[in-house]
């Protein structure tokens, strides 16, 4: 049985309504926009977001002098037992959590991610 559905990446961004919006264009994908936040999503339910960064760098690919800003979210039932099952996975919980509906966590190589209540 699967710890998660619906892997969504985030891009951190200066202006998220702007790239929902190339995004949204680009896809065919409906944009929602909220203060700092921005999401595009499939009738089926994926999902790309985007999250405002103040003094954004934009990565120097492939070069790693700014590496690429993302990190992915699941959604899970139940965030006790999924952070239970991802610590046992070799994750991480990171020091930092900065809200309630979802935790984040370092995969085994540092990546951060976050299961998100449903």
């Amino acid at each position: 049985m699967a710890i998660a559905r619906f892997p969504s990446i985030v891009l951190d961004c200066p202006d998220p309504a702007a790239l929902a919006a190339f995004y949204g264009a680009l896809l065919d994908w409906k944009a929602e926009v909220s203060a700092g936040w921005a999401e595009v999503r499939a009738e089926y339910g994926q999902c790309i977001s985007f999250q405002q960064v103040q003094g954004y760098t934009p990565p120097s690919w492939p070069g790693q002098q700014v590496p690429q800003q993302m990190h992915i979210d699941v959604i899970v039932d139940d965030l006790d037992a999924a952070e239970t099952a991802v610590l046992a996975l070799g994750a991480i919980k990171h020091e930092h959590q900065p809200g309630t509906t979802f935790r984040v966590f370092l995969d085994p190589a540092g990546h951060p991610f976050c299961l998100c209540a449903c």
